[in-house]
């Protein structure tokens, strides 16, 4: 005979949780319109090394202002767009919000740009 045993503590059983998956947002919902909208401007891995090879420097300032135009660009219904600013030329797919290339203004006075909707000056 086994011994009663006082103020011992319950055992409790182990519950399972099932994993719940991510819910995902249908592809034209308002929800994933805004967080597209809201994401910044990409880089391309070519437009990088080329803002380091040439040294160009666009202060954070530029970049918000930069941002705020292709939005605006974005719903005029370009595609490609020529971004001036007083340091740099940036080429920048305005659907993907991606800066393709980049170079200085001194470098920009002797291209011919092509395959672009439209400029913005800043």
């Amino acid at each position: 005979m086994k011994p009663i045993r006082l103020n011992q503590p319950m055992p409790i059983p182990q519950q399972q949780f099932k994993n719940k998956s991510v819910k995902q947002l249908p592809q034209n919902s308002f929800a994933r319109i805004l967080h597209t909208a809201n994401q910044d401007i990409k880089v391309s891995k070519h437009a990088q090394q080329r803002i380091e090879q040439r040294k160009i420097d666009i202060s954070a300032t530029e970049w918000h202002a930069i941002e705020e135009k292709i939005v605006s660009a974005h719903k005029k219904g370009l595609n490609d767009a020529l971004v001036l600013t007083k340091n740099a030329a940036l080429i920048i797919n305005v659907k993907n919000q991606t800066v393709i290339t980049a170079m200085n203004r001194q470098e920009a006075n002797d291209q011919i740009f092509t395959n672009i909707d439209g400029a913005i000056v800043l």
